[in-house]
Protein backbone atom coordinates (compact mmCIF):
# COMPACT_ATOMS: atom_id res chain seq x y z
CA UNK A 1 0.00 0.00 0.00
CA UNK A 2 1.10 3.48 -1.01
CA UNK A 3 2.40 6.05 2.35
CA UNK A 4 -0.04 8.14 3.03
CA UNK A 5 -0.07 11.37 5.71
CA UNK A 6 -2.04 12.97 8.26
CA UNK A 7 -2.84 16.48 6.46
CA UNK A 8 -0.03 17.51 9.40
CA UNK A 9 2.01 15.22 8.06
CA UNK A 10 1.81 16.77 4.95
CA UNK A 11 2.43 20.13 6.27
CA UNK A 12 4.94 19.78 7.68
CA UNK A 13 6.69 17.86 4.77
CA UNK A 14 5.57 20.06 1.92
CA UNK A 15 7.08 22.93 4.60
CA UNK A 16 3.87 24.70 4.99
CA UNK A 17 1.43 25.50 7.64
CA UNK A 18 -1.58 23.31 8.07
CA UNK A 19 -4.06 26.17 6.84
CA UNK A 20 -2.68 26.44 3.66
CA UNK A 21 -3.25 22.65 2.84
CA UNK A 22 -6.36 23.75 3.89
CA UNK A 23 -6.81 26.99 1.55
CA UNK A 24 -4.84 25.24 -1.43
CA UNK A 25 -8.04 22.58 -0.89
CA UNK A 26 -10.95 24.86 -0.51
CA UNK A 27 -9.36 27.20 -3.78
CA UNK A 28 -9.30 23.46 -5.52
CA UNK A 29 -5.34 22.81 -5.86
CA UNK A 30 -5.47 20.00 -3.77
CA UNK A 31 -8.23 17.29 -3.65
CA UNK A 32 -9.36 17.15 -0.15
CA UNK A 33 -9.77 13.16 0.52
CA UNK A 34 -12.29 11.19 2.21
CA UNK A 35 -12.99 11.29 5.32
CA UNK A 36 -13.21 7.51 7.32
CA UNK A 37 -15.78 6.68 9.76
CA UNK A 38 -12.95 6.60 12.40
CA UNK A 39 -9.76 8.74 11.88
CA UNK A 40 -8.05 10.95 9.79
CA UNK A 41 -8.41 11.22 6.32
CA UNK A 42 -5.13 10.26 4.80
CA UNK A 43 -3.53 11.61 1.94
CA UNK A 44 -1.42 10.25 -0.86
CA UNK A 45 2.39 11.00 -0.66
CA UNK A 46 2.67 12.78 -3.68
CA UNK A 47 0.44 15.56 -3.01
CA UNK A 48 3.79 16.99 -0.80
CA UNK A 49 5.88 17.32 -4.42
CA UNK A 50 2.44 18.96 -5.53
CA UNK A 51 2.61 21.35 -2.98
CA UNK A 52 6.37 22.03 -3.78
CA UNK A 53 5.31 22.90 -7.54
CA UNK A 54 2.84 25.28 -6.40
CA UNK A 55 5.61 27.25 -3.90
CA UNK A 56 7.90 27.07 -6.59
CA UNK A 57 5.70 28.62 -8.87
CA UNK A 58 4.50 30.91 -6.49
CA UNK A 59 8.66 31.93 -6.32
CA UNK A 60 8.63 32.21 -10.12
CA UNK A 61 5.61 34.90 -9.73
CA UNK A 62 2.39 32.94 -10.88
CA UNK A 63 -0.45 33.41 -9.26
CA UNK A 64 -2.56 31.00 -7.53
CA UNK A 65 -5.43 31.12 -10.45
CA UNK A 66 -1.82 30.94 -13.03
CA UNK A 67 -0.76 27.60 -11.35
CA UNK A 68 -4.48 25.95 -10.87
CA UNK A 69 -4.48 26.50 -15.12
CA UNK A 70 -0.88 24.95 -15.34
CA UNK A 71 -1.40 22.11 -12.60
CA UNK A 72 -4.86 21.43 -15.25
CA UNK A 73 -2.46 21.37 -17.98
CA UNK A 74 -0.55 18.21 -16.51
CA UNK A 75 1.49 16.83 -18.99
CA UNK A 76 -0.52 17.20 -21.80
CA UNK A 77 0.30 20.62 -23.40
CA UNK A 78 3.98 21.80 -22.93
CA UNK A 79 3.11 24.70 -25.79
CA UNK A 80 0.41 26.24 -23.54
CA UNK A 81 2.64 25.73 -20.28
CA UNK A 82 5.31 27.39 -22.49
CA UNK A 83 2.83 30.19 -23.59
CA UNK A 84 2.51 31.25 -19.93
CA UNK A 85 5.74 31.29 -18.80
CA UNK A 86 6.77 33.33 -21.33
CA UNK A 87 4.14 35.84 -20.74
CA UNK A 88 5.72 35.98 -16.69
CA UNK A 89 8.97 36.75 -18.02
CA UNK A 90 7.90 39.39 -20.38
CA UNK A 91 5.83 40.57 -17.38
CA UNK A 92 9.30 39.95 -15.18
CA UNK A 93 11.10 42.15 -18.11
CA UNK A 94 8.49 45.31 -17.54
CA UNK A 95 8.94 45.46 -13.87
CA UNK A 96 12.54 45.29 -14.23
CA UNK A 97 12.58 48.42 -16.68
CA UNK A 98 10.37 50.14 -14.42
CA UNK A 99 12.58 48.90 -11.30
CA UNK A 100 15.20 50.45 -13.10
CA UNK A 101 13.68 53.67 -13.93
CA UNK A 102 12.48 53.87 -10.05
CA UNK A 103 16.25 52.87 -9.56
CA UNK A 104 17.19 56.08 -11.35
CA UNK A 105 15.02 58.78 -10.55
CA UNK A 106 15.48 57.98 -6.72
CA UNK A 107 19.07 58.22 -7.71
CA UNK A 108 18.78 61.65 -9.19
CA UNK A 109 16.40 62.56 -6.06
CA UNK A 110 19.14 61.71 -3.20
CA UNK A 111 22.05 63.30 -5.25
CA UNK A 112 19.59 66.59 -5.56
CA UNK A 113 18.88 66.12 -1.55
CA UNK A 114 22.64 65.55 -0.80
CA UNK A 115 23.19 68.93 -3.17
CA UNK A 116 20.02 70.81 -1.27
CA UNK A 117 21.73 70.06 2.25
CA UNK A 118 25.31 71.46 1.03
CA UNK A 119 23.67 74.74 0.08
CA UNK A 120 21.43 74.42 3.17
CA UNK A 121 18.19 74.93 1.42
CA UNK A 122 14.81 73.28 2.15
CA UNK A 123 15.49 69.62 0.70
CA UNK A 124 14.93 68.84 -2.74
CA UNK A 125 13.82 65.47 -1.85
CA UNK A 126 10.55 66.31 0.10
CA UNK A 127 10.16 69.64 -2.40
CA UNK A 128 10.07 67.20 -5.22
CA UNK A 129 7.78 64.43 -3.68
CA UNK A 130 5.16 67.52 -2.51
CA UNK A 131 2.03 67.71 -4.56
CA UNK A 132 2.89 71.51 -5.87
CA UNK A 133 0.24 72.19 -8.65
CA UNK A 134 -2.09 75.14 -8.16
CA UNK A 135 -5.62 74.20 -7.48
CA UNK A 136 -8.26 74.82 -10.42
CA UNK A 137 -10.23 77.50 -10.11
CA UNK A 138 -13.50 77.46 -11.15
Amino acid sequence: MDETLTIGMLAKRADVNVETVRYYQRIGLLKEPPKPLQGYRRYPLREVSRIHFIKRAQELGFSLKEIAELLQLNDGCCSAARHMAEQKRDLVSTRLEDLRRIHATLGAMIDACLKSEAEGGSCALIESLTDNKPEASG
